[in-house]
């Protein structure tokens, strides 16, 4: 433990928190751990704490300068002395026990932390600003610096802290969330979030300026065309070219800058985030030139740093840029961001957005124009997976099994969720030896023939008994060679209330294709019995929204709500004498035959 020569700055009370439940994590385990702190919530001051508490040598990292000089200045805000290793600020020192560093200079200087030096023993804690940034893959510079620093010492503690925990294509960045949920895949580097302050509660305790997103009454950009190529779900980012075919030259551009202009007549400070670098300069030529400045990856860093310098002294109003000043940029008398480029991820939208958070004196809020039809949400980002289509909206379906409540992409109809997308409850519940595991209960599924065990419904092989399941390819194929067999391609689905032969009430199911062939099943529902078998043999795998209760009573009950219920993608009849029997049904199917969906 260092002694601090004055007294350490006051931690907010949720920095004091986000602080205690790292301690204890890393008192208990090993596993690489995430905080999530809103843009603007002083994550610097949380990491110089950790600094100051970490009994061993610690190894601060940043993507930009600007933050590596941030977290070393909040540091020595204690009294404490830290090195910096960073080619950007021209200092290389690596031998004090607390050192902040730039990726880039860290990883080009490997040795000089691989191995202990006099004196100071290997890393015990490394600190990652803006882990988001931290790449699933091996080679990657982050990577490599763990990698280096795990050989000096196994037993490393990885820290990230960011804002926005998620990447674009892979969803979010850690696997379990401290209030008792699976966000993302098992083979996510950072295993827990083990605090995480919602930047909704941050703006109602005052800590963070409101945004307030206007839907701006002129013209807007249509960059649709884009999205439906590399927008959201997707892991391709926007090149310039795209962006400059749609906004560059665009006839809505004088209209929406004299709109900023007239909101921004009792504002303090506006950013504008222009779509490329024809398009900001276009953008620049509107605005009141003695009052704006336009900054880009290409402006020199001399030039770059005098015109953020006048933009914060406010001797200019507006400041246009393209994609250079989303971190690590603070000027917090900024009240009024215009967004005139859709932004590929809601990490990237959080970042902008974020640069108008940060209190000032005689700020209300912070205004926010979007001009590009962005989709997400700032306060409730749902990025667990890509969204399935426009009309889906995050809904909440509780597990049958745990109770967790479970937040997936899906469809309402008025109160009631009609369809969701989710796969496996995403619940976190203790086994017998007190271990947190995610729930097995799982919504949609494949049976393995083998073992009977319920497994994702794109697995492999069964994780109960490790067979090959059966591919859905092959079942069609052996099918289609059979002479007693009737493969439909299903184009549609009717239901009926009917009697059978003896006059009992009975459900008609009747299966089409596109010629108008068709398959059909009965079902009674008279007996508790019966209506049990039909949630078994048809509602589990029919319903658009497993999970959701519903248990009909009568043929009329299922046809009047037949908006819950999907039909299959194929179905499979074989001959019993001179009747048809449906034998099987495949749902979700992906591989190389058409579905009726895709006809023509």
């Amino acid at each position: 433990m260092h002694a601090p020569a004055t007294a350490p700055p006051t931690l907010r009370p949720y920095q004091q928190e986000a602080v205690r439940r790292v301690v204890a994590h890393f008192r208990g385990s090993d596993d690489p751990a995430v905080v999530v702190l809103p843009t603007g919530s002083g994550k610097s001051l949380v990491i110089a704490e950790l600094a100051r508490l970490a009994r061993g040598r610690v190894l601060v990292l940043a993507h930009v300068r600007e933050l590596v000089e941030q977290n070393h200045a909040k540091y020595q805000a204690y009294g404490l002395a830290a090195d910096i290793f960073s080619a950007g600020l021209g200092r290389k020192e690596a031998s004090r026990q607390v050192v902040f560093g730039s990726v880039q200079s860290v990883v080009r200087g490997l040795g000089r932390f691989a191995s202990p030096v006099d004196g100071q023993g290997a890393f015990t804690l490394l600190v990652i600003d803006e882990c988001h940034r931290v790449s699933p893959a091996e080679d990657a510079s982050y990577r490599r610096v763990i990698e280096a620093l795990r050989r000096a010492n196994p037993r490393l503690k990885v820290l990230g802290l960011t804002a926005t925990p998620y990447r674009l294509g892979q969803g979010f960045i850690y696997h379990r969330h401290h209030h008792g949920m699976v966000r993302g895949d098992e083979s996510c580097f950072f295993r827990d979030c083990v605090f995480e302050q919602p930047l909704r509660l941050m703006v109602k305790q005052g800590y963070l300026a409101e945004p307030r997103r206007i839907d701006a009454a002129v013209e807007r950009y249509d960059f649709s065309a884009l999205f439906s190529t590399s927008g959201p779900g997707s892991s391709g980012l926007f090149r310039e070219e795209e962006l400059n075919r749609v906004a560059a030259g665009n006839r809505a551009t004088p209209g929406i800058i004299a709109e900023v202009v007239e909101r921004a007549r009792d504002r303090q400070g506006v950013m504008l985030f222009a779509a490329s670098v024809a398009h900001a300069e276009e953008v620049l030529g509107y605005l009141p030139a003695a009052e704006a400045a336009l900054v880009t990856g290409e402006t020199p860093s001399v030039e770059r740093e005098r015109l953020i310098a006048a933009f914060k002294a406010r001797e200019l109003k507006y400041l246009v840029n393209v994609a250079v000043l989303t971190t690590g940029f603070d000027a917090p008398h900024v009240d009024l961001i215009a967004i005139l480029r859709p932004t590929e991820s809601v990490s990237l939208y959080q970042q902008i957005v974020g640069r108008g958070l940060r209190l000032s004196p005689g700020k209300r809020d912070c205004l926010i124009l979007d001009y590009a039809g962005n989709p997400w949400d700032l306060y409730a980002p749902e990025v667990g997976s890509p969204k399935p289509d426009a009309d889906s909206e995050p809904v909440q379906v509780e597990c049958p099994a745990c109770g967790h409540a479970n937040l997936f992409w899906g469809k309402r109809d008025g109160e009631l969720v009609i369809e969701h997308f989710g796969r496996r409850c995403q619940g976190l519940v203790e086994d017998e030896s007190g271990k947190r595991q995610q729930c097995d209960f799982r919504f949609r599924f494949k049976v393995c023939g083998d073992c009977g065990a319920e497994n994702d419904i794109a697995a492999r092989r069964c994780h109960g008994c490790q067979t090959l399941l059966v591919d859905a390819d092959d079942k069609l194929k052996e099918a289609l060679r059979l002479r007693d067999a009737r493969v439909l391609r299903v184009a549609g689905m009717q239901l009926a209330a009917t009697v059978n032969g003896r006059g009992l009430p009975r459900l008609k199911v009747t299966y089409h294709d596109e010629d108008g062939v068709t398959l059909a099943e009965w079902f009674a529902l008279e007996t508790p019995a019966q209506r049990g078998a039909f949630a078994a043999a048809f509602l589990r795998d029919h319903l658009r929204a497993p999970g959701v209760p519903w248990h009909p009573a009568s043929p009329e009950e299922v046809v009047a709500e037949r908006r819950r219920l999907r039909h299959p993608d194929f179905v499979v009849g074989r001959k019993v004498g001179r009747h048809w029997q449906v034998r099987e049904k495949l749902f979700d199917y992906v591989g190389r035959y058409r579905k009726a969906e895709s006809a023509g």
